[in-house]
């Protein structure tokens, strides 16, 4: 079971006009958001880790959403633990290329839509300067050990739910 902290829950759908919550009434307290609705904040109010779900699957996943901290991924680790990984968090949707040098696990890499459906699943091996693009714009990019995705049966078209928190 997860601690209580305080997470900003990001919907893969929203619900209303754009997805957006009704503004304020002037001079009235702000609207209480409902469920299904987009939280109001973003990919850059992340703040360390981030719980990504697959059905009754989750991936403890740290953040990695500056260029620096995307730039070192999970090099020079001798081990990702079951169940663990790293999620890429982007500004925008775009082909996204990753390689494996200095990265000693052999990693499952999921590409990840705006609307956090995966749209590419590829595996990785240790050690490699391969480039591996992804097959189409993606906006997040979650990196867990090889094999985890085929065994909680995660598959291009699956949709997950994403849960930042503290660190």
């Amino acid at each position: 079971m997860l601690p209580l902290l305080p997470f900003v829950v990001l919907f893969p759908s929203g619900c209303g006009a754009g997805g957006n919550p009704p503004p304020p009434s002037p001079g009235g307290p702000a609207p209480i958001q409902q469920p299904g609705m987009v939280a109001p904040a973003g990919p850059r109010l992340t703040r360390g880790k981030a719980w990504v779900i697959f059905g009754t699957d989750t991936v403890v996943a740290e953040v990695a959403q500056t260029n620096a901290e995307r730039e070192r991924g999970l090099m020079n680790r001798t081990e990702v633990p079951d169940g663990t990984g790293m999620l890429f968090v982007f500004e925008d949707e775009q082909i996204r290329t990753l390689w494996m040098s200095n990265t000693y696990v052999a990693l499952d890499v999921a590409f990840l839509s705006a609307n956090l459906t995966v749209l590419d699943i590829q595996q990785m091996e240790s050690e490699t300067t391969t480039l591996h693009d992804s097959a189409a714009p993606a906006m997040f990019v979650l990196e867990v050990p090889r094999g985890w995705l085929a065994t909680h049966q995660v598959r291009v078209g699956a949709r997950a739910d994403l849960v930042f928190g503290p660190r």
